[in-house]
This record gives C-alpha cells, sequence and structure tokens, in this order.
C-alpha cells in the first residue's frame, strides 16, 4: 500500500537547524542482463508534498510517467546518470553503480545538508546515511527512485526498435524466457552485459567476446 505520508514524515523529521536540504540517491538495474545501470539524485522541497511517490516498483507505469514530471518540475536540484554495459563488466556491477551515484551527487547544483542512500554507503557527503529498503522510507530516496526507473524504462524502449527480437519494450533487459530464448537464436546485443550471461552462453564466449570488445 502506498503511503507517501509516512515517508514524507521521515524525511522531515530529519529536518533541524543544521539539515534544511536533504538528497535522496537511489539506483535502478542492478540486476538486468542488457542496459544499463541508473542513477538519480535528487533534493526535494518538504513544504509540500506529491502524493503518490514511493518505491518505483509498486507505482504503476502511468503514475510513474506523472510522478516523474512533477518531481522534475518541484525538484530543488536533481541529477541522472548511469554506467553502460562495459563499465559494468570491467568493474562490476556494485562498483558501476556505485560510481553511476557518486557523480549524480556531484552533479547536484546545490550540495545537500543530508545525504540519504538506498542500502548502499558512498562516503561522498559530510553527512550521509545509508537505509535498508530507503525507497519504502524515504520520499526524497523514493523520488530518485522514479527519476531512475522512468529513465531507464524509456532508454530500453528505445532500444527495443533497435533489437526488435529481444522484448525489451517488456522486459527492460532482464532475463525473462522470451529474452533468454531470443539471446539463444539470435544471439547477443551490444548492450548486453557479458558479466551476466555466463550461464546462457558459457563462460569461456564470455571472455572471448569480453577481450574482442575490449581491443576494439
Amino acid at each position: 500500500m502506498i503511503d507517501t505520508q509516512k515517508i514524507f514524515d521521515f524525511d522531515r523529521s530529519k529536518l533541524s537547524e543544521n539539515i534544511r536540504l536533504i538528497a535522496g540517491i537511489d539506483e535502478v538495474g542492478r540486476g538486468p542482463l542488457a542496459g544499463p545501470v541508473v542513477t538519480a539524485c535528487v533534493i526535494m522541497p518538504y513544504d509540500s508534498m506529491i502524493n503518490g511517490v514511493y518505491d518505483s516498483k509498486k507505482v504503476s507505469k502511468k503514475n510513474r510517467e506523472r510522478l516523474y514530471n512533477e518531481i522534475i518540475n518541484s525538484a530543488i536540484s536533481y541529477s541522472i546518470t548511469m554506467r553502460d554495459e562495459r563499465e559494468i563488466d570491467r568493474v562490476n556491477i556494485l562498483n558501476a553503480t556505485k560510481e553511476a551515484m557518486i557523480e549524480a551527487y556531484h552533479n547536484l547544483k546545490i550540495k545537500p545538508d543530508l545525504l540519504m542512500i538506498d542500502a548502499v554507503s558512498l562516503n561522498v557527503a559530510e553527512k550521509e546515511s545509508p537505509i535498508v529498503k530507503g525507497d519504502e522510507t524515504s520520499y526524497a530516496i523514493a523520488c530518485a527512485s522514479i527519476l531512475a526507473k522512468v529513465y531507464r524504462d524509456r532508454l530500453m524502449e528505445n532500444y527495443a526498435t533497435k533489437y526488435p527480437e529481444y522484448d525489451f519494450e517488456h522486459n527492460v533487459g532482464y532475463g525473462t524466457k522470451k529474452h533468454i530464448e531470443a539471446i539463444k537464436a539470435y544471439g547477443i546485443t551490444d548492450i548486453h552485459r557479458l558479466s551476466f550471461l555466463k550461464n546462457i552462453i558459457g563462460e569461456d564466449e564470455c571472455r572471448r567476446r569480453y577481450m574482442a570488445r575490449e581491443a576494439k
């Protein structure tokens, strides 16, 4: 059940004389077989609330699209960054995610007094707080989750026109049955993460393709 007031009040409880601006960071796309990992960092005002904000996975696509525009129009500052499949394969998904999060933080036009992050520590801000299930707990993190989710879904829908066999417009790169069957039938694309395909095309083939790609 979506309870925006609860997560909004959670953030407001952190406000004080020394904490006036709170930023939230979240990522989308750590698990897919294809496409980038996308992160967003956003500072929201707390004199008004956008109703319906919550963990992006629990908000309908139609509402996410609406909320995306409202969040961008209301944000004090926001940044969206990503790391592609090559960087994910090069440094692993956790490190690639952290790289994108740090870049998103540094791209803010205004620095917050407190940075709240979904689950991980970045050691990039003077005051930061990792929060487990942050997108269900913090309004700022939930706003970041929606920005990252909508941005990434739009990217994957664009990729679907280039690679129609893989059903990216529906699976957004995740390993669904139809997606895996397409890999076996048509091979892999330029946006597939080789480090995620060892159980599908074999570790030796993944290594061979990785070396060939890095040599270009």
